[in-house]
């Protein structure tokens, strides 16, 4: 009997805005995810994350409700943080029976050691988000953020989109992408030679040879147009689109 695949998802940006997004979350996870070896949710879960207060509202609850009856089926549920929802923490992992992952973990993926990592630590070039990001990273000021009241933090978290967006707009394609000495050092500190990651937007398989070892590197699509899961197994690895019935 083949081993049970493991899928990765990143970037759906999951809001009420989106329900037929929402929706397919909900059937992926009724559907290809039920029966896979692990389920990993590599940031940028959720549009915003206000704290793990946020579970009062009816989205970000049933998402972890989904995520807990998954596991209980016998699925392993990974999250890892984005740029978006960087204030995930543990009670929203508990209330998911999920493993929160610090940004950039190496997991034995169906045999081979893999680099997981949401991917905006590789973008190098975008100097003012490398500076925005750095602040973040900083437990202190996570705290501050976090001991604020929840309807300041939702102030100040559309007017980081709302900055987010003009930034964007501002900025070249080239930028918002990887840097590809960055991708290099993270092959050579990590010792791997297959990564897994989203952030760019920019679905692809891309082949680099690092220090002579040939290294693959696997970039998740975004779910704002449609669903879609990176799925690895004995057969290799391959991404797939997710239409819900």
């Amino acid at each position: 009997m083949a081993a049970a695949p493991t899928l990765f998802i990143s970037d759906l940006h999951l809001s009420p805005d989106r329900p037929e997004l929402v929706a397919a979350f909900h059937a992926l996870l009724r559907g290809p995810a039920r029966g896979a070896a692990a389920l990993y949710a590599i940031g940028d879960l959720f549009d915003a994350w206000l704290g793990d207060d946020q579970l009062r509202e009816p989205l970000p609850a049933a998402v972890a409700a989904a995520f807990a009856e998954l596991e209980a089926s016998g699925t392993l549920i990974y999250l890892q943080r984005g740029n978006r929802d960087f204030l995930l923490g543990e009670r929203f992992a508990q209330a998911s029976r999920a493993t929160l992952l610090a940004d950039a973990v190496v997991h034995d993926v169906q045999g081979t050691p893999t680099l997981i990592t949401h991917g905006d630590e590789l973008c190098t070039d975008d100097v003012d988000y490398q500076r925005f990001r750095a602040y973040w990273q900083d437990p202190v000021h996570r705290q501050r953020l976090l001991a604020m009241p929840y309807v300041v933090r939702r102030g100040i978290a559309t007017l980081f989109r709302f900055a987010s967006r003009r930034a964007t707009a501002a900025k070249s394609e080239v930028i918002m992408d990887v840097n590809e000495a960055a991708v290099a050092d993270a092959f050579r500190a990590h010792r791997v030679a297959r990564m897994i990651h989203g952030h760019t937007h920019r679905p692809a398989r891309h082949e680099l040879v690092v220090d002579g070892r040939r290294c693959e590197r696997f970039v998740l699509a975004d779910w704002f147009r449609a669903a879609s899961y990176l799925r690895v197994d004995a057969a290799g690895v391959g991404a797939q689109d997710f239409a819900p019935d």
